[in-house]
């Protein structure tokens, strides 16, 4: 992935060519697929995503992907506090799925309304799940506890961007299930540029790059 940022280095006294897309389309795909296997023993998730997210910050700050040996060391330090994260949004996944499978089954009252209201409610979740990995990745791939802090607050103060994150990763979520399992893992890393993009329409709070 660093070879194709010199190149686009090198070119962009003469601006941005269809080459600078094509190999921005490839290292996110290249990106998602790594992350996609490094989450695969699953309580490794919160590290895979960590440092994913990590990596994208540094791409879009600096115009240029970490080098490997600073993404290995982020993603060792990141393993163990990522497992609490990993734990606490699978609970959290399952409870919401579980209730809205009640909800359209007719097994939980409510019908229609409770229903809409649970997606709702889903959608805000997923928008502030997406705000906490992009605050984990402006610090380095770290620091879950304090990112929820302060991805409540970014949401809170900017709820237009809430609910564009929400949109976003309602969308991601929907063209998993509808493309081709092969295609999930690039999806990932599309999916990790696209709400780094929408949070990047505030301020960025202070964090420091590791």
């Amino acid at each position: 992935m660093d070879s194709r940022a010199d190149a686009r280095a090198e070119r962009r006294g003469s601006g941005r060519d269809w080459r600078d897309t094509v190999s921005d389309a490839a290292d996110l795909a290249l990106l998602g697929i790594l992350a996609v296997l490094a989450a695969a023993p699953v309580l490794t998730a919160g590290a895979a995503v960590g440092t994913a997210s990590a990596a994208v910050h540094d791409w879009l700050t600096t115009g240029s992907w970490p080098p490997a040996r600073r993404t290995l060391s982020r993603f060792g330090r990141a393993l163990l506090p990522g497992v609490p994260a990993v734990l606490i949004g699978l609970v959290a996944a399952g409870l919401l799925v579980a209730d809205l499978a009640a909800l359209a089954t007719g097994r939980v009252p409510g019908g229609t309304v409770a229903l809409v209201l649970t997606i709702v409610v889903a959608a805000a979740l997923l928008g502030y799940a997406a705000a906490i990995v992009v605050e984990v990745g402006r610090v380095g791939g770290t620091g879950w506890r304090s990112a929820v802090t302060r991805a409540a607050r970014a949401c809170l103060d900017h709820p237009a961007n809430w609910a564009a994150l929400a949109g976003t990763t309602v969308v991601v979520v929907l063209l998993g299930v509808l493309v081709t399992p092969v295609a999930v893992p690039i999806l990932a890393g599309y999916a990790l540029a696209a709400v780094h993009a929408v949070a990047r329409r505030r301020p960025v709070t202070r964090a420091e790059l590791s």
